[in-house]
């Protein structure tokens, strides 16, 4: 049974990597069609340029206020930022 737990949970963090990378790649994206430098949005959405640029590598999760922030600093809606292609 307990197997079954640790293979449950290594999905779960295999699709949270993916869903990470996705969502980088995402504000990567919004970031340009904005013409804004990593530094520039960083600035407006009031967090550090290394942590912008973590999250765009897919190299760290991110929380609800920051996604928050940074789709107002993109001036798009907030699930803009969640919308896949």
């Amino acid at each position: 049974m307990s197997s079954t737990i640790i293979k449950m949970g290594k999905r779960a963090f295999k699709y949270d990597k993916i869903l990470t990378r996705k969502f980088g790649k995402r504000v990567a994206l919004l970031r340009k069609n904005a013409d804004f430098t990593q530094d520039e949005l960083a600035f407006k959405a009031n967090i550090s340029s290394s942590y912008l640029s973590a999250i765009e590598r897919g190299m760290t999760d991110t929380t609800i206020s920051t996604a928050k922030r940074l789709s107002k600093a993109l001036n798009i809606n907030l699930s803009e930022l969640f919308t896949f292609e």
